[in-house]
């Protein structure tokens, strides 16, 4: 009886699939036990600086990587914060997430970036829902506008959590820098100058940094006996300080204005410049930020310096105590702000 012969095609194997270099290949490469090549990928700090920089050279001549799904499910942590944040960017937001990730590399986690586009109840469950599955240590919340604020917005049990700008009355850490205490010194800087009032471009309503700082703004006015003007609403954009500062440029009685951001101070500037109101001789302008660009400003601005690094590195801080030791932070965490003076203010117009 004769076989069939099998063709090539039927019964040859695929390719094998390479294994990639293991623990114990980096143990031998090092010379070393697997036990410590583990305690060194884990991060673990019982090895010594020589024995560490063995293995981690080990690594690399063999093209080693850590495998973090199997070393999350050994010791219970994903390395991974996840990040709520505003789909809508803003200069702070932008500037406070690269502080974030700036803190968050050195402790040798990841971030997973979850933007919403309005911070409802639906948007923020669902955002939390989708982090779990990516399965994250705890999570920052960085979003400004009031809806985070409202009674109706839950905030889902189960994650560590960190809340940064916002009023929000909830059982987690909330860092911020003080935003009351920064338009405070802004206004109280342009009335010790002379000035009889302090006309204010707010920031839109919808954010709670903008609501803070034009209350304080307020408050500092009635506490100096000094008349309150009607204010005056941008979106943080150049141009809304533009369009406010035609209709303040044409008032000969405004000599002093605090915009609730630097960039709508940039407008402002212009609107003042295209009018034949110089700055300070005529009218004194106080920005919020001290964005790098400031200093630049015709004329430098006098702004409030409010320090993103401080919040992004404080909050990483609080969120990791809260993995590491399952306690949360106690008290709001507000950090000061400091009053920037440059060339842009100077006393009234005789």
């Amino acid at each position: 009886m004769t076989v069939p012969r099998q063709t090539a095609t039927s019964s040859a194997p695929g390719p094998a699939r390479r294994r990639g270099p293991s623990m114990a290949d980096v143990a031998r490469e090092a010379g070393v036990s697997g036990q410590t090549v583990s305690r060194v990928a884990n991060g673990k700090t019982n090895v010594d600086e020589a024995t560490r920089e063995r293995v981690l050279a080990a690594m690399r001549r063999i093209g080693y990587r850590p495998n973090s799904a199997a070393r999350a499910l050994r010791n219970g942590q994903f390395r991974s914060i996840g990040v709520i944040i505003s789909a809508l960017p803003t200069f702070g937001n932008s500037r406070t997430l690269d502080a974030i990730a700036a803190a968050v590399v050195p402790e040798g986690f990841s971030i997973i970036l979850m933007p919403v586009t309005r911070p409802t109840q639906g948007e923020v469950t669902g955002a939390f829902s989708t982090l779990n599955e990516q399965a994250v240590d705890g999570v920052i919340i960085l979003i400004e506008q009031h809806q985070l604020d409202q009674s109706e917005i839950e905030l889902p049990h189960g994650l560590p959590v960190v809340v940064i700008d916002s009023s929000a009355r909830y059982d987690y850490p909330v860092v911020d820098n003080d935003q009351a205490d920064g338009a405070a010194r802004a206004t109280s800087h342009l009335l010790s100058l002379g000035h009889s009032t302090v006309w204010h471009i707010a920031g839109p309503p919808q954010s709670y940094s903008a609501e803070r700082r034009r209350k304080s703004w307020q408050a500092t006015l009635e506490r100096a006996g000094a008349s309150v003007p009607p204010v005056l609403v941008g979106d943080w954009s150049p141009e809304s300080g533009y369009q406010a500062g035609l209709r303040l440029a044409a008032d000969p009685s405004v000599t002093a204005v605090f915009a609730a951001n630097d960039q709508m101070a940039l407008g402002l500037l212009r609107a003042l410049h295209e009018s034949g109101r110089a700055v300070p001789a005529s009218v004194s302008v106080v920005g919020f930020d001290d964005m790098e660009e400031s200093a630049h400003f015709w004329p430098p601005l006098t702004t409030i310096r409010q320090s993103f690094e401080a919040v992004g590195r404080h909050a990483v801080k609080a969120l990791l105590t809260e993995i590491e030791t399952g306690t949360e932070a106690g008290e709001p965490v507000l950090l000061p702000t400091e009053l920037v003076i440059r060339s842009s203010t100077a006393p009234p117009p005789a």
